[in-house]
């Protein structure tokens, strides 16, 4: 029993660091993606829909907007495009 105690303590000291970046970088994607939404709700706001830049303001736009960049904001009117052909 004890040398699966030390095991089991041994595991947990090697995933630290492994588990630290990890969670860093799904910090630094919830930060992209609240300001990715704040983008989105501030686009929405200004009227941009009129100029044909409609977007929802919603989880999955903020979450690929706040993964892929600007690029993303393309890919989601192109998208956008696609489907009210």
């Amino acid at each position: 029993m004890p040398v699966a105690a030390a095991f089991g303590a041994l595991a947990v000291c090697l995933l630290i660091p492994g588990l630290r970046r990890a969670l860093g970088r799904l910090g630094a994607l919830a930060a992209r993606t609240v300001c990715a939404l704040g983008g989105l709700a501030a686009l929405k706001a200004l009227g941009a829909g009129a100029a044909g830049l409609a977007l929802g303001v919603n989880l999955f736009n903020a979450l690929t907007v706040g993964a892929l960049g600007l690029p993303g904001v393309g890919l989601l009117l192109m998208l956008n495009w696609l489907t009210n052909l």
